[in-house]
């Protein structure tokens, strides 16, 4: 971990602190504390440059030149142009460089800010750290960002749960110097969309960067294993790993005893396939009673992605087996078009292609009429177009679960006055319309690659993962493949209603059959169904969310109701709402407990 503070006001124009490698530093003006085994430390007389991770440099003479002379030859550099050297870098890092003589401090995150910084500007003070809780600084909670985490599971950058601490977006840098901060991209995303490109000479050019993206993420120190879901991304980065090493590949599964949650049966299927030794472990509702306090307790923000605790429990079963580092295979949806939301959305746009006088003439007009809506085809067809007509990201937080259960029904009124409840869809909005695409599908992912990998995903298996005392690599967001995503043919992507068209038939001799015919099938947690047999979960909920309703946030008759009521309605849908409000009361019970708007 690293955080420190830089004053330029009372740093002095010819300081010149103690830069050794790996000293903490503790002048007028500036702090620095360093500590964590991610984190490389290269000084020279420029000033000092910490990195986070494993950076490759892409661009060959520069490569070169920080193969012969060092990291710290990228320090003039990057006080110059920075963001031209951030754009030769791959792979998961994060950059700070200081260079107190000059009064700049930077720092970067990567594409999809695995390894990312959180700061507060006061005046000209900038406190900065590579967690929102340890930003040396006042902390203050944040009634926006808890209105956020419980609408998006998760609180999107470049917000954090303190009051005035901002988090990188992914792809940033920030910029400080007596003259100011700036905060910009260095990178985003943009999609060629070509009409159409030779199927074979593209799939033998997947398969070769998957393979070496594989290769290359195995090849570290350590012991390497891999997550295997049974689905067709942890299947490919499975097989791409047995194919590349020279002893035995160690897989590592989750699985319930909960019919329509398991889905160990593919799991063992792709294990036979390879020949890999294939570890089980069947995740119990005892597990979560102690899963759920620990995984909240370690992240730096409220965080409720429900298959965090079975995530940990997976890594930690392969860090008892020796493992020092596990293969993830997050990104295959978000690259390729593997979510059932993307050919659900094709559907509603189709409707825009309906000739205007037919639409606004006839179909809506007499759609609008009350007495139709008796028909049960008349209700869906007139819900069609009401959703067809509102234009996205919009469309899609029509599901979203406060909407459903409704804001007044969930929150007290003294808090819906403190926050801005439209918040959350003007950030998706501002994502959205800077993605740069042409077509809907490209407009999708892009959306994705943010608000889904960057912000909820990769956030759980590397929190998960470093709880269990392992690193994590994801060679299907490798650089070269995002690239190579990027420049797909979209209808590659999404072939009609087929989802991730391509990378099925690319690995169609390669992948077992079974995987790529099994259906889509999210990686869920039977939380709710075995809350309402388990006397101990229920316990626990009933515990936790009582507590929670003490501090003025949600209403404590919703919560009442619905423990009482609505779980038994529906255990999987309602299920998911406690276990986000538990999360958040374990979050606050470690690190905010006196936090109360009453």
């Amino acid at each position: 971990m690293i955080h420190g503070q830089i004053d330029f006001s009372l740093l002095q124009s010819n300081s010149r602190p103690n830069l050794a490698t790996g000293s903490d530093i503790n002048e007028p003006g500036l702090m620095l504390r360093q500590q964590g085994e991610h984190n490389q430390v290269f000084s020279s007389n420029d000033g000092l440059l910490l990195i986070a991770g494993t950076p490759r440099i892409r661009d060959a003479r520069l490569a070169l030149q920080v193969k012969q002379e060092g990291w710290a030859v990228l320090l003039p550099r990057l006080l110059a142009k920075p963001k031209e050297v951030l754009a030769h870098l791959a792979g998961r890092f994060s950059l700070l460089w200081l260079a107190p003589r000059l009064q700049q401090l930077g720092f970067a995150s990567d594409r999809f800010n695995t390894f990312g910084y959180c700061y507060r500007v006061e005046g000209s003070r900038v406190s900065f750290a590579s967690r929102a809780d340890a930003v040396p600084t006042q902390l203050e909670i944040d009634p926006q960002s808890i209105f956020d985490y419980l609408y998006f599971h998760a609180i999107p950058a470049p917000r954090t749960i303190f009051r005035g601490v901002s988090r990188l977006s992914p792809g940033s840098l920030l910029q400080a110097s007596p003259a100011g901060v700036e905060v910009s991209p260095w990178w985003t995303a943009h999609f060629d969309e070509p009409e159409t490109g030779d199927l074979k000479q593209l799939g033998e050019s997947f398969r070769a960067i998957v393979q070496e993206a594989v290769a290359r993420e195995a090849s570290g120190p350590g012991n390497t294993g891999a997550f295997l879901s049974g689905g067709t991304d942890s299947s490919t980065v499975v097989g791409m790993l047995a194919k590349c090493s020279d002893t035995p590949v160690q897989a590592y599964s989750i699985g319930f005893e909960a019919a329509g949650y398991d889905e160990m049966e593919y799991a063992r299927i792709t294990a036979r396939h390879y020949g890999v030794q294939h570890h089980e472990y069947y995740v119990t509702p005892e597990d979560l009673l102690t899963g759920i306090p620990a995984v909240a307790h370690y992240y730096d923000q409220p965080f409720g992605n429900s298959s965090a605790v079975p995530s940990y429990y997976c890594a930690k079963l392969a860090q008892s087996h020796g493992i020092t580092r596990l293969l993830a295979g997050d990104g295959g949806d978000e690259l390729f078009g593997g979510n059932t939301r993307y050919a659900k959305q094709q559907v509603f746009a189709h409707y825009q292609n309906v000739p205007e006088p037919l639409r606004k003439l006839l179909l809506e007009p007499v759609l609008r009429q009350t007495w139709l809506h008796a028909l049960p085809l008349a209700r869906k067809a007139a819900s069609y177009i009401e959703q067809a007509n509102t234009p996205l990201p919009d469309r899609t937080e029509q599901y979203n679960l406060l909407h459903r259960l409704g804001m007044t029904e969930v929150f007290e009124p003294g808090f819906m006055n403190l926050v801005d409840s439209g918040a959350p869809m003007a950030l998706q909005r501002s994502v959205w319309n800077a993605i740069d695409a042409g077509t809907l599908i490209n407009r999708q992912l892009g959306f994705d690659w943010r608000f889904t990998l960057a912000d909820t995903d990769l956030p759980k298996v590397i929190g998960t993962t470093g709880l269990a005392g392992i690193d994590v690599a994801f060679p299907l967001l490798d650089d070269a493949l995002v690239d190579f995503s990027a420049g797909l043919p979209p209808q590659f992507k999404l072939k009609g209603q087929q989802l991730r068209w391509f990378f099925k038939e690319a690995l169609r001799d390669f992948l077992p059959p079974q995987i790529l015919t099994k259906p889509k099938h999210g990686f869920g947690l039977p939380f709710g169904p075995w809350m309402l047999k388990h006397d101990g979960l229920r316990a626990q909920a009933t515990e936790t969310l009582n507590s929670l309703g003490k501090r003025g946030i949600l209403r404590p008759e919703f919560l009442h109701s619905l423990m009482q009521d609505r779980l038994a309605e529906h255990p999987g849908y309602y299920g998911e709402m406690v276990w986000i409000c538990q999360m958040l009361e374990y979050w606050l019970q470690k690190n905010a407990p006196t936090f109360s708007l009453r």
